[in-house]
């Protein structure tokens, strides 16, 4: 029995053929947006919606990394990056001795224990987020006070 594999001996699977001029094409910003939204729909992969392009998934990619860029940069143009920040020099007890004149004792007794209190203050509401915080209910009660201010 005969357990080589040669192109001689087994029959053609698969043949591609490649039309075309074989240039580099030149795609419009028109026609870019439109296969990027076509891949972004989730109907279908972005390698199928590529394949029926004639790109390259990379290449589809690389446009999708570049959309969402420019996307990022068009939405942070006018809104601010950063938020000012106070960082006090004062240690975890004696910021836990300042919270006491202004909190209960119960609380300010917990707060001893812990340290890198976070403080963030929106419309006159101060959240105080300790350390440990799960940063997913941290998200979710920021954006209820923005939403409320």
């Amino acid at each position: 029995m005969d357990t080589e594999h040669s192109a001689i001996t087994e029959p053609v699977r698969r043949v591609e053929v490649f039309t075309g001029a074989g240039r580099r094409r030149n795609w419009t910003p028109e026609n870019k947006a439109r296969i990027v939204a076509a891949s972004a729909t989730g109907e279908e992969s972005v390698c199928a919606v590529a394949r029926r392009h004639g790109l390259s998934p990379q290449q589809l990619f690389g446009w999708r990394r570049q959309a969402r860029e420019a996307a990022s940069a068009e939405a942070g143009a006018g809104a601010p990056m950063f938020v000012p920040a106070v960082v006090e020099s004062a240690t975890p007890v004696a910021a836990a001795a300042a919270s006491s004149q202004r909190h209960d004792r119960r609380r300010a007794g917990k707060a001893e224990g812990v340290g890198g209190i976070i403080e963030v203050e929106i419309g006159g509401i101060t959240i105080r987020v300790g350390r440990g915080a799960d940063a997913d209910t941290v998200a979710a009660v920021i954006a209820a006070l923005k939403a409320a201010t």
